[in-house]
């Protein structure tokens, strides 16, 4: 009674198991994937990143702006198992795909990010959510005109919508920012 079932290990372990997956699916090598679980636990002592530490942690990087808005979309891009919380796994993964990912593959993530529905297109209405919460992220104050986020939205999905439909699918989101330097600036800042 009261013993961890056979097999489980603590969310706050770094196991074999862990570190081979972690390389197979990173360019980490196993010292690095050390020193990020070192520095990870350190921040989440109890193996888990909630919304609140992760807004923190990017009100650091951006701390003229309003983070809470933009980290509630990218947050929930990251906790692909949708328990409300981001573990080293995830977190690794994340930051692997946002950093270390060929151009496709970062852009990629930055659209499953924007499908805030997840049915695999970008409408409007999720591009103006996105947009401003960028705006918010930054600081943006000026909103209006071509600044406006459904005007901006419109403008982009007009862009680079080649269907016809008034949606963005993941390959055009990904074919617009690789030839639009611009959109890619607008869209995916970090990749």
């Amino acid at each position: 009674m009261g013993n961890k079932p056979a097999g489980k290990t603590s969310s706050t372990e770094l196991t074999a198991k862990h570190i081979a997956l972690l390389k197979a699916n990173t360019k980490y090598s196993e010292q690095e994937i050390r020193q990020w679980h070192a520095g990870f636990i350190h921040d989440c002592p109890n193996g888990k990143l909630d919304k609140k530490k992760f807004a923190e942690v990017y009100k650091q990087f951006y701390p003229a702006g309003k983070a809470d808005n933009f980290c509630k979309y990218a947050f929930d891009t990251f906790d692909t198992n949708n328990d409300g919380t981001i573990d080293f796994e995830e977190f690794l993964l994340a930051i692997s795909a946002t950093s270390q990912g060929n151009l496709d593959d970062r852009l990629a993530v930055a659209f499953d990010m924007y499908d805030i529905s997840g049915d695999g297109q970008i409408d409007k209405g999720e591009l103006t959510k996105l947009i401003t919460a960028m705006y918010d992220l930054v600081g943006e104050a000026n909103r209006k005109g071509d600044n406006d986020p459904k005007k901006r939205a419109a403008d982009i999905i007009g862009k680079i919508d080649v269907s016809g439909d008034k949606k963005l699918s993941k390959h055009e989101f990904i074919a617009g920012c690789k030839n639009d330097p611009v959109i890619r600036r607008m869209l995916a800042p970090n990749v």
